[in-house]
Formats: structure tokens, C-alpha cells, sequence
């Protein structure tokens, strides 16, 4: 589903854009009047329906950004840097990943006339960040903030106590009226805005101590694809990849 708001052009992840394995939501901005873009947290096994999405739109794909190095699935970045030459990849500096760019807080990036904000938001990762679109009051908030919960804090240098910390002084710092769009979603909701996760979230409305208490006590397993995830993502995920994501590069 294509959405035109303004002078951007956002394709979100509600039915186009959603990986149901992972169930990862990847996002496709784009500048209307340039037609620059910029995709945000693609999946590999879902590179060529994104690089398919970009050439049918007639955009000039700038940036294949992450908002963190992902443990769940494997990022498309490199694949969409073959399958759609000239874009680079972006990643934060602090993530301590491979990328054409790296951005820190405070930084923008640019694609025609629009601009997104980058906000460091640890916690879930040492890498994580927020995207902020202040011209379309619109948030892209990684794993730091789903909706109605948050990322999971136990591996990957997490830490409940930054994470609340990023989450309150970064995100819901922000107008009351800004959209918020996360990487993943479990039970079929695709947006959110700051009022209702500050009003709503059942996590991150608790104070802090009761929030490190609950993340302390989520019971989760171990991520199914975090061992060949993290390894791969760290340089644009192109290593070691497993048999059949291999061959699409030697299709190509």
C-alpha cells in the first residue's frame, strides 16, 4: 500500500512491505518531487520484492538503512546494494557495523527535500537509533519502542535501564501527534503515536524500577536466527550466508 503525505511519498509495511516470518516491517520513503528513497530495515529473503516496489515506483534509491543490527533475521542491505546499484548502505557508527555510511545522534539524512533525524536510542542494542521525520510528524523507532511494548533486553548489549531512559527522553519527547511506525509488530498493528504509548504501553508507563523488573522477567527463548543474524548483519549481511540466500547472489 502506497501512501502520498505531502511531499512524501511513504510505502509502510501493512501488506506490501512485511516480512511474516520475522514479522518485520520494512518502509520505502520517498521524496515525491525527486523521487529520491530511502528503504528502511529490509529483510534478504524479501530483496527483490523491495527492489522490484522501487524500479515500478520510478525512484532512485539513495539509502538502504537499518535502525540497529537486527538477531532476528538477516538485513537485505547488501543484496539491495547489488540488486540496485548505486544505493549505500547506512548504519550507525555506534552499531559497530560494516556500512558505506555511518550516522550518529544529532546527524540527518537526506533524500530530496526531506529529512530524517537521527536519535540514538540504546538499550535493545548499543546501535539502535530512531529516525524522526519532523516535516510529517513520523518516527521510525526500530526496536526501542514497539507498540504497546518495547525490544527485548537480555543479549546484544541490552539494558533495560538505557532503553527506558531512550525511550522517555527520545521518543516520547516528541509531539504527542507523531506517528510511530516500529520494526516489528506480533499482533497485527501496523502505527502507533507517542499519546498512546505513553498512555498505553504497559511496559514503559511503569517507573523505571518496575519496568527493569518486568524486562528481567520475560522469560524469552533464545532467538531461532540470532547465531547466522548477527555475524551476517555486522557487514551488511553478507556473511556466511546460509545455502539457499547465497545462491540469490550468484543468480543475480
Amino acid at each position: 500500500m502506497v501512501d502520498t503525505v505531502t511531499h512524501i511519498l511513504v510505502s509502510s509495511a501493512k501488506d506490501t512491505l512485511f516480512d511474516r516470518e520475522s514479522c518485520t516491517y520494512t518502509y520505502l520513503l520517498a521524496d515525491d518531487v525527486s523521487k529520491e528513497a530511502v528503504l528502511i530495515d529490509p529483510v534478504i529473503e524479501l530483496a527483490e520484492r523491495d527492489a522490484q516496489l522501487v524500479r515500478e515506483l520510478g525512484l532512485d534509491l539513495k539509502y538502504v538503512m537499518n535502525t540497529h543490527v537486527h538477531a532476528d533475521h538477516i538485513t537485505g542491505t547488501g543484496l539491495l546494494k547489488k540488486l540496485v546499484p548505486g544505493c549505500k548502505s547506512l548504519l550507525s557508527k555506534e552499531s559497530g557495523g560494516v556500512a558505506d555510511v555511518h550516522v550518529e545522534h544529532g546527524e540527518t539524512v537526506s533524500f530530496g527535500d526531506q529529512e530524517l533525524e537521527v536519535r540514538r536510542t540504546p538499550g535493545h542494542t548499543n546501535g539502535c537509533v530512531t529516525y524522526v521525520n519532523h516535516a510529517q510528524k513520523l518516527a521510525f523507532t526500530g526496536d526501542a519502542l514497539l507498540i504497546r511494548g518495547c525490544g527485548r533486553t537480555d543479549f546484544q548489549e541490552g539494558s533495560s535501564e538505557v532503553l527506558y531512559d531512550s525511550v522517555h527522553s527520545q521518543i516520547f519527547t516528541l509531539p504527542d501527534d507523531y506517528l510511530l511506525y516500529p520494526a516489528h509488530d506480533y499482533t497485527g498493528h501496523s502505527v502507533t503515536t507517542v499519546a498512546e504509548e505513553k498512555d498505553c504501553n504497559p511496559r514503559l508507563t511503569k517507573s523505571k524500577e518496575e519496568f527493569i523488573d518486568i524486562m528481567a522477567n520475560l522469560g524469552l527463548p533464545y532467538p531461532d536466527k540470532i547465531d547466522e543474524a548477527l555475524p551476517a548483519n555486522k557487514v551488511c549481511g553478507l556473511y556466511n550466508l546460509p545455502d539457499n540466500l547465497a545462491a540469490k547472489f550468484e543468480a543475480e
